[in-house]
């Protein structure tokens, strides 16, 4: 797939500390290798903390812009890594709530793994869609309008607008592959 993003700018949204580095770097990684051009999005100028399973603090990376001055139009394609702390940290950010919002309501892909979905559930832009999550988010989805499944990879057309998810680390060959396809689709709907 070397190439296949070339010319395609992709967000990567997350808190400035406790996103799940592995959910963040391996896509972050898998998309520059297929051509993007990455830019990771925090609430604050600085640093990200990564962490491994919300307890172990990892590496840092360096933020390319506050959410709060960045564009949906900016970008083709938004990827919203997990980590329980750095989900919840993020959907409590208006700028971040409103910028998800704004993406979906331009019709432009999104990936979301693990606790990523939340902050899909705190703009509102889950009713209709099926999706899939770590599994303690399940009733916040159903609550939201949307139906929760339990599977490694799930890819929601509906609403006109593609949503990629999955579960967990481990679905992570699944979760990169079919966040690719979706961001290669020139009106994000892919096959």
């Amino acid at each position: 797939m070397n190439g296949d993003l070339a010319g395609k700018k992709i967000a990567f949204l997350v808190a400035n500390s406790g996103v799940e580095q592995i959910e963040l770097t391996r896509p972050w990684d898998e998309a520059r290798s297929a051509g993007a051009d990455t830019r990771l999005l925090a609430p604050q100028l600085g640093q990200v903390q990564g962490f491994h399973h919300d307890v172990e603090r990892a590496d840092q990376f360096p933020v390319d812009a506050e959410v709060g001055h960045s564009s949906a139009g900016e970008y083709e394609g938004l990827v919203l890594p997990g980590g329980t702390t750095n989900a919840d940290r993020l959907r409590l950010v208006p700028e971040a709530v409103a910028f998800v919002r704004s993406f979906v309501a331009a019709a432009k892909p999104v990936a979301a793994i693990c606790h990523g979905p939340w902050a899909l559930v705190e703009a509102d832009v889950v009713r209709g869609k099926t999706l899939t999550s770590y599994p303690s988010l399940q009733t916040d989805i159903r609550n939201a309008g949307g139906s929760w499944v339990d599977k490694e990879i799930f890819v929601c057309p509906g609403n006109g607008w593609e949503l990629v998810t999955s579960r967990k680390p481990d679905d992570l060959d699944a979760f990169c592959a079919a966040m690719l396809r979706a961001f290669m689709s020139p009106a994000g709907i892919g096959p």
